[in-house]
């Protein structure tokens, strides 16, 4: 599966099978949140955080990708990101973008 953050692929024609969307909500267990909590004292990286949030994207971007390849698309484009926080320790991902059939 193709997925491109521009509106349309260089030298092929498309056909819009209409918006695709994956979404998740994830969090760390109490241990790890503690430990976060405790860094933000300190400054810098609060790596278990990149850690969930990357993983939260990978389960998205496949949820947004099942869902086009269940349309018959080959590609999703306009594919865009977005989190929030749900509660501590807890965000929600969303990836979304338009699935397209390549002609």
């Amino acid at each position: 599966m193709l997925l491109l953050n521009i509106d349309h692929v260089p030298g092929k024609n498309a056909e819009a099978l209409g918006i695709v969307k994956g979404s998740v909500v994830y969090s760390k267990n109490f241990g790890k949140d503690f430990m976060a909590a405790v860094k933000t004292l300190v400054g810098g990286e609060i790596v278990d955080y990149t850690k969930m949030l990357n993983e939260a994207r990978g389960i998205a971007t496949k949820r947004m990708v099942d869902e086009a390849e269940a349309m018959g698309a080959d590609a999703v484009l306009n594919v865009r990101y977005s989190s929030s926080s749900v509660m501590q320790g807890a965000a929600e991902c969303i990836a979304y973008g338009t699935a397209v059939r390549l002609l």
